[in-house]
């Protein structure tokens, strides 16, 4: 790739599927041609604007990134769903079809598509991955909450103990949250994932443990787990920063 700064293009992109709208930007080189992607998908009632950074540095680059909102993802979401119908795997269709609308854009090289999560849309970039494969050309994650399906069978010992609706974070979930990740063990799922994998972490993260990144270290091939000190789930702003490098030179690397 040229060693050359681009200047930067966006518009709002919305990826239609199955009777519902996925709200995203889309960033871009304002020169044309055809470069590699990377789709970003946020946390817990988080939006497309939580990457807004990254998707700049990305399309400066010389990469298209689409960052969007999960259907249900967030009570500021402006896709479909209410977010009490939303789980891990609603989302995972979500990512499934933008990555297909992505994929085949005129301005897109199919070849190098790339994921790129944080948090929950970490785990759920993950679990894409297990089913795109080799089409993903390599998987880049903020402090992915693998440990969602854990926590929350810890939180309810039996299903009769999950009420129709939670308050959780500030934002309402449906019963089907819990219920469809009760029998879900993400170490069992994952990993079968060739390509190379990058994990960008806080040593100080309170929500998701070390011992999550250990396992899935153990599970990928191909996998660099980059430890930032003092860093917490989301990064200040020096460590937001440190971590875009980290992130777009492995990118770089990878295509």
């Amino acid at each position: 790739m040229e060693n050359k700064e681009y200047e930067v293009k966006t518009i709002e992109h919305i990826v239609s599927y199955d009777g519902k709208d996925v709200y995203g930007q889309l960033y871009y080189p304002d020169e044309e041609g055809v470069y590699g992607a990377v789709i970003l998908s946020h946390g817990y009632n988080g939006v497309n604007t939580d990457f807004v950074n990254e998707c700049k540095e990305l399309a400066k680059n010389g990469y298209v990134a689409y960052a969007y909102d999960f259907c249900g993802g967030s009570m500021r979401s402006k896709s479909s769903l209410k977010t009490t119908e939303m789980t891990v795997f609603t989302e995972k269709a979500d990512l499934l079809a933008v990555f297909d609308d992505i994929s085949n854009l005129p301005m897109v090289d199919s070849s190098k598509v790339f994921l790129f999560g944080g948090s929950q849309g970490g785990f759920v970039s993950t679990l894409a991955t297990e089913e795109l494969q080799d089409k993903v050309k390599a998987l880049v994650l903020y402090y992915p909450a693998l440990n969602i399906p854990d926590d929350w069978r810890n939180n309810f010992k039996t299903e009769e103990e999950i009420p129709e609706e939670i308050d959780f974070w500030g934002m309402k979930l449906g019963k089907e949250f819990f219920t469809s990740i009760r029998d879900f063990y993400t170490f069992d799922n994952i990993g079968t994932y060739k390509g190379n994998v990058i994990i960008i972490y806080g040593d100080k993260d309170p929500i998701v443990p070390s011992g999550a990144m250990d396992k899935a270290v153990e599970a990928y091939e191909n996998i660099e787990l980059v430890v930032l000190p003092g860093e917490g789930h989301g990064f200040s702003p020096e460590g937001g920063k440190t971590a875009i490098e980290k992130a777009i030179e492995f990118i770089i690397a990878n295509s």
